[in-house]
């Protein structure tokens, strides 16, 4: 029996054709209504408080619905067991399990630390309608947790089909202060 992928391989090569992946921009609802700063905050501190529940690193993310305020996924980074379980992909596949890989431009990303280059190009591929941070790259390495030195926002800015937004900064003194904490906990 020929798989479907086989047979769609020698069609692309009888037709002189290599087969390409490529990336379509999704078209944005623009499903998310304008968010307050004491909404940042707000949905910041549910982060905050999932933070409490890591063993090592203390990242840790929320997935809101800004139109209903609803938690939609919660995550905590578990990499100990599994190297891509950062907080934010955590909350991400979380959030597949309770609502499916659907409507992610309704909802924004709540994290504690920014996100490095692995968990930001996975927001924007599922095409999230933003992210939200704390700690900044420069925070978390203060804290002890070493990252690549990409800003999540350079990873945004050179998706030119990502339609989403990236901010951040929000309650950063309280979660920097988190990752000094853990750092010094863990000596």
């Amino acid at each position: 029996m020929i798989s479907r992928r086989s047979l769609m391989s020698s069609a692309a090569v009888a037709a002189g054709a290599a087969l390409t992946c490529m990336v379509v921009p999704r078209a944005s609802k623009g499903a998310v209504p304008p968010i307050s700063q004491a909404d940042h905050e707000k949905y910041m501190r549910l982060a905050i408080a999932e933070s409490a529940h890591t063993r090592n690193i203390p990242n840790a993310a929320v997935i809101v619905k800004p139109a209903t305020g609803e938690v939609m996924a919660r995550g905590i980074n578990n990499s100990d067991y599994d190297p891509l379980l950062h907080g934010q992909l955590a909350c991400v596949q979380d959030y597949i399990r309770r609502n499916g890989n659907r409507e992610w431009d309704e909802c924004v990303l709540y994290t504690i630390s920014e996100p490095c280059t692995m968990c930001q190009s996975a927001l924007v591929f599922a095409g999230i309608a933003g992210t939200v941070y704390g700690s900044s790259i420069e925070g978390v390495n203060r804290g002890g947790v070493e990252n690549p030195r990409i800003r999540a926002k350079d990873i945004v800015e050179a998706s030119s089909f990502y339609k989403g937004f990236i901010i951040g900064g929000i309650l950063a003194d309280e979660t920097d202060k988190i990752f000094l904490e853990r750092a010094n906990r863990n000596k």
